[in-house]
């Protein structure tokens, strides 16, 4: 509702004339008459003696709805707070779940023992000699190769033509026949 409307309903809720209400708060009849058409507005002096004048709050004269607004203000931060509890809430639930999970994946690797591997290698180890040099060829069928004194070239040759790492016999045939051919010896 707008201040005009309010300063008229008033005025003849207290049973008064313009001209009555204008001696109150010493304006002439004229100023009421164009308040309440709202040609014109009090200033903040007059607003404070026509509240007086018509018994209520500066504030309810001129619809201030202050009340309704810090409800309105209080119940946006309830629902906030609502809100962020709920947040709260799912964080701690999930860093509980999270935490039981570590401690559970903690615990079975804490008890639950590794069954040690085994595997079961075989190997061999050669002594050969070729041109006055000595050789110690060792090869596991677990991949293993080793050639103590042996060129990069020689290691890549005996590797890439000679070793089977899944056939340990025929590697040694293999290993003795090449320093055979080469005019070497193996044993």
């Amino acid at each position: 509702m707008k201040l005009g409307d309010n300063i008229l309903k008033l005025r003849k809720k207290q049973g008064l004339s313009q001209e009555q209400l204008g001696e109150k708060v010493n304006v002439t009849r004229q100023t009421i008459s164009n308040w309440e058409l709202g040609e014109t507005t009090p200033n903040p002096e007059q607003l404070k003696l026509l509240s007086k004048a018509l018994g209520i709050s500066v504030d309810e004269l001129i619809d201030n709805d202050v009340k309704g607004i810090l409800e309105a203000k209080v119940s946006n931060t309830e629902k906030l707070a609502g809100i962020i509890i709920k947040i709260l809430k799912v964080i701690g639930i999930l860093f509980i779940i999270f935490l039981v999970i570590d401690i559970i994946t903690f615990i079975a690797f804490a008890v639950v023992k590794k069954e040690p591997v085994i595997t079961h290698t075989e190997s061999i180890e050669l002594s050969c000699s070729l041109n006055d040099n000595e050789y110690i060829i060792e090869v596991g069928t677990d991949g293993y190769f080793n050639c103590s004194n042996c060129s990069n070239k020689l290691q890549k040759e005996l590797k890439d033509k000679y070793i089977d790492f899944s056939d340990i016999e025929k590697t040694e045939k293999n290993i003795n026949n090449y320093f055979k051919n080469q005019n070497g010896t193996c044993e």
